[in-house]
């Protein structure tokens, strides 16, 4: 068995352990939502070990690959933990435990697992970033310029939510405001605009190409599994028809203008 493939195994094993774990301190506190902190910072150290294991000697692209995923795991989880400290549990878990009704412990020990298994999905693509040697150039520097985007952006969609959520005031009410005014989901566009900087990243590698599975399977997963469709239940059980209005003049994922002739009555 090859090294590389050891150390994937190893650390496979390493991050279902993690999860295992965490899914019985889930149990106590009633906090699911602490899987997203680990998985975030599950991807980036994966991905660093990618990059470490199948370049021998990295150089420039490798070590600013590491230094960007790294940079977008600390921002993520930054806003995460205020959530977690400050805010109820998230309602998309919630929902999932009353679904799952008398099975919820045992289906949210598989729910973690997948985390595990998603986590080694994503820090693959860096095996690929790994192989594209040769001076920084052009692409990486366009790589950069999108990266910054979409975790500036993200940052600041999860800032205008998470102090709309702190304000008593807002209680029941939709956040419209900043970004939200062009997006239902701000967040979700611009964490997919952040893995698209890496295919700038790793195109020159031999089958470069393949690291396009990365930013499709994010906006997979985004528009049609984990992201949009339980957080826009979720929003309707809560929020009702002021949510519903919102939905009928605000794009549900790219940012888009609002429809100016119902704009008004968001604030009716």
């Amino acid at each position: 068995m090859s090294p590389i493939i050891s150390s994937l195994l190893l650390s496979y094993l390493g991050i279902a352990v993690t999860m295992a774990l965490l899914w019985a301190w889930q149990l106590r506190s009633g906090r699911g939502s602490v899987v997203d902190i680990f998985w975030t910072a599950g991807v980036a150290v994966l991905s660093c070990i990618q990059l470490l294991l199948v370049c021998e000697t990295p150089d420039s692209r490798q070590w600013l690959a590491a230094a960007l995923i790294t940079g977008w795991a600390v921002k993520l989880n930054a806003i995460l933990i205020v959530r977690i400290q400050q805010l109820p549990e998230d309602g998309r878990y919630e929902a999932l435990k009353e679904s799952w009704k008398s099975r919820a412990s045992q289906r949210m020990f598989y729910f973690f697992q997948l985390q595990a298994i998603a986590c080694m999905l994503f820090a693959l693509p860096f095996c690929l970033i790994a192989q594209a040697m040769g001076p920084l150039n052009s692409l990486d520097l366009v790589g950069v310029a999108i990266w910054t985007l979409g975790v500036a952006g993200g940052l600041i969609a999860d800032i205008q939510l998470t102090s709309f959520r702190l304000n008593p005031k807002n209680r029941g009410e939709v956040c419209d405001r900043g970004l939200w005014r062009y997006s239902r989901h701000p967040n979700y566009f611009f964490e997919w605009v952040h893995w698209c900087s890496y295919v700038f990243l790793a195109w020159t590698a031999p089958l470069g190409w393949l690291i396009l599975l990365a930013p499709l399977s994010m906006l997979y997963l985004l528009l049609f599994k984990t992201g949009v469709p339980p957080a826009e239940q979720q929003a309707l059980a809560s929020r009702g028809e002021a949510y519903r209005r919102y939905q009928s003049v605000t794009s549900i994922f790219f940012p888009w203008p609002p429809k100016a002739a119902k704009s008004e009555e968001l604030h009716t």
